[in-house]
């Protein structure tokens, strides 16, 4: 596997699809069922939800504070804080993908961009990845909202994410993580590999 641990053999742990079923088929989300063979030799049953994948940008502004968005999400009838982030088109490069969502969200563009790390959000019922990037030397313009799309633009500096975290005012569990990967990278402890736009 591809997240293994050095030297560690997953093979008591990997389940076998042997067979797989279509439950749904939506604009972007597909749900499938899948039978698999255990480890142990038995089969069991997962349904989850097939997903293109996406990317979210953590945006530093040359004052220190980061830029951040409030957006209503349907689902759970909340406005959200969040930092910049959307789903991939199909084929579209990642990095081409979080370009277009910083401009198109917050209007702005970035000199410098470093990737963080890929994460998976719901890994009990859906392939989900996102992956994150920090981006700086930012230059403001106009949003380039879609059509039925109503997001604002806010500010903050790093210790009023956290203690928004903290207080639970954030609930969005990829901002949650990219505060913490703000908060390593600020202190020194994780580096990040800073490149021009263009990469």
């Amino acid at each position: 596997m591809s997240d293994s641990l050095p030297g560690v053999d997953d093979a008591h742990l990997v389940e076998v699809t042997i067979a797989r079923e279509d439950l749904f088929q939506g604009k972007f989300l597909r749900a499938v069922r899948e039978t698999v063979r255990l480890p142990d030799g038995g089969t069991s049953i997962r349904e989850f939800i097939l997903h293109p994948g996406a990317v979210m940008v953590v945006p530093m502004l040359d004052d220190g504070r980061v830029v951040l968005e409030r957006q209503y999400r349907h689902p759970v009838r909340e406005v959200l804080i969040e930092f910049p982030a959307g789903k991939l088109d199909p084929g579209e490069d990642r990095f081409a993908c979080i370009r277009r969502e910083l401009l198109e969200e917050t209007g702005y563009t970035a000199r410098e961009w470093a990737r963080a790390t890929e994460m998976r959000l719901a890994v009990g019922y859906s392939d989900e990845f996102i992956e994150v990037w920090f981006a700086r030397g930012l230059s403001r313009g106009a949003q380039q909202l879609d059509e039925g799309e109503f997001i604002e633009v806010i500010a903050a500096t790093p210790q009023e994410l956290l203690q928004w975290c903290a207080e639970g005012k954030v609930k969005d569990s990829k901002t949650l993580v990219a505060a913490m990967w703000l908060q390593n990278v600020n202190s020194g402890t994780w580096k990040l590999d800073w490149r021009p736009h263009t990469l």
